[in-house]
This record gives structure tokens, sequence and C-alpha cells, in this order.
């Protein structure tokens, strides 16, 4: 998996993170003040990447985390299979992925679009 370590407190809205094992994208990110005993807490709401669902972490600003590494990518629809699945040829490397599509999306072959890529998860981009 292509991760790196950062710094709770080098984290922002909008950059991704690693919550219980899944690639997320920070939603919001909130500080508290250090206590009497403690450092202080970061609290940070997020939203699966991959899958959409909604995860939270509380951690102290100095800890580690994982960050994911994701690639932007773009491509070309070659067919669509059928309401949920497309190939898409990558325009990079040339070569013909499957793809689960957007439920909302109305994608025809020659259609370039731009997508995701982490590891064999991959998702397009509205």
């Amino acid at each position: 998996m292509a991760r790196e370590q950062k710094e709770v407190r080098d984290l922002k809205e909008g950059n991704y993170v690693m919550i219980d094992g899944a690639a997320c994208e920070i939603n919001s990110y909130s500080t508290a003040k250090p206590g009497k005993h403690g450092s202080a807490k970061a609290r940070i709401d997020a939203k699966g990447v991959f899958d959409d669902k909604k995860r939270s972490l509380s951690q102290p600003v100095d800890a580690k985390i994982w960050v994911p590494i994701i690639n932007r990518k773009q491509g070309q629809v070659v067919s669509v299979e059928s309401d949920e699945v497309a190939q898409v040829m990558d325009l990079e490397t040339y070569e013909t992925i499957t793809v689960k599509t957007p439920s909302d999306a109305n994608l025809s072959p020659d259609d370039q679009i731009e997508y995701l890529e982490m590891d064999d998860q991959r998702k397009i981009l509205e």
C-alpha cells in the first residue's frame, strides 16, 4: 500500500488520511487546547474516498498518522458494459482497466474522464 507518515498537526481540510485502514478525505479538522496533564488533541471528520463512509478520529496533534498516496489520472472511456461498470483506457500507460461508474454519471465511449487510483482501488470523479 502506497502511504507515508505525517504528524496530525500537519493535516488540513481536503487532505487524505488513513482511518480504520481506509483512505479518507478530511472534511473538518479542529483542535482542542492542551489540558493540565495532556497534549493538544485534534478531531478529524472524514469521508471515505472509495466507499463514501463517514469516519472520525481523535488524536494528539504530535501523533504520527498514515497518509495514503492517491494518484489522479486521466482516462478515456472505451466501453460502458452496464450501468455500473465501464472499461477505461489510461492515457499514460494505455492499459485498459475496469472501473465502477458513479450512479449519476452519464458516460459514453470516447469520453475523457479523471479518476483516482490507490493500489487496486479506482474511482471515477464526477
